[in-house]
């Protein structure tokens, strides 16, 4: 049996945008019994959000299906490590994220007197970036503190174009406290791990549009790597690179005839 993974940044949307012919992949998926999940290293949303986000572009999803990199960091640490006092650099899905395993957050405004009691820094995009908050997580990853990365992604698409993601504040982080993170997101195997728990396939195709991490991820948990030109990367990145897909493809719309070779 095949699984498919989807990135959702630049695979299924573009910012606000719908890509052509993503919904009638999805419905292909679901008429023939084919498993599948979106995996996102976007970690602004839960699971909840981007079912809401998918409603109004047109695809109807249950929350399982949908692992963003923040529910993955929420389980991850919940799985591994001792509970303890939270700081978080993100949005409000990762939070959200944290806060549903039971473990406290110590606020921007809280770090001021409270940040040598932060145990785990962990950092995804921030919308609402400021100094502040780099300020408190740089003093508590000083500190002793854990430094946790949601996911390396130094942009991210966008409707207006490539913006700075993630990994654009944790390599701030890097610089100044002289520390490497923990990430959990792709390419890294601790998401997979997660992902695992929802996908049960003895094939597995990652389908994304990011070399660095989509194509990577693919290439590291052993499944079919296939890459769509709606995002980040183009060909001629991808004839660069030394990470090569199994499969390019203008957009998720020509995955729809590559599909019905398989299973009509």
């Amino acid at each position: 049996m095949i699984g498919i993974i989807f990135d959702m940044d630049g695979v299924i949307y573009r910012g606000k945008e719908l890509i052509d012919g993503a919904e009638k992949v999805i419905e292909f998926l679901r008429s023939h019994g084919i498993p599948f999940v979106f995996l996102t290293n976007n970690s602004t949303r839960n699971a909840r959000m981007y079912r809401e986000k998918l409603k109004e572009m047109g695809i109807e999803v249950e929350e399982e299906r949908i692992i963003t990199s923040g529910y993955a960091t929420a389980q991850y640490l919940k799985k591994h490590f001792e509970k303890g006092n939270v700081f978080v650099i993100g949005g409000k899905g990762l939070v959200e994220e944290i806060k549903s395993i039971g473990w406290p957050i110590i606020s921007v405004e809280e770090a001021k007197e409270a940040w040598k009691e932060i145990e785990y820094v962990v950092v995804g995009l921030d919308p609402d970036l400021t100094y502040k908050k780099l300020k408190y997580g740089c003093l508590a990853i000083r500190n002793g503190a854990r430094f946790i990365g949601t996911n390396p992604d130094t942009t991210y698409p966008s409707e207006e174009g490539i913006l700075p993601g993630a990994g654009s504040i944790i390599a701030a982080l890097k610089v100044s406290t002289e520390k490497e993170p923990l990430i959990i997101g792709k390419p890294n195997e601790p998401v997979f791990e997660v992902v695992r728990e929802k996908l049960n396939a003895d094939e597995i195709w990652v389908v994304g549009d990011r070399l660095d991490t989509d194509i990577a991820f693919a290439k590291r948990i052993g499944a079919k790597a296939i890459m769509v030109l709606t995002g980040v990367n183009t060909l001629e990145d991808a004839g660069k690179s030394d990470v090569k897909p199994d499969l390019v493809l203008p957009s998720i719309g020509e995955l729809l005839e590559y599909l019905e070779t398989f299973f009509e």
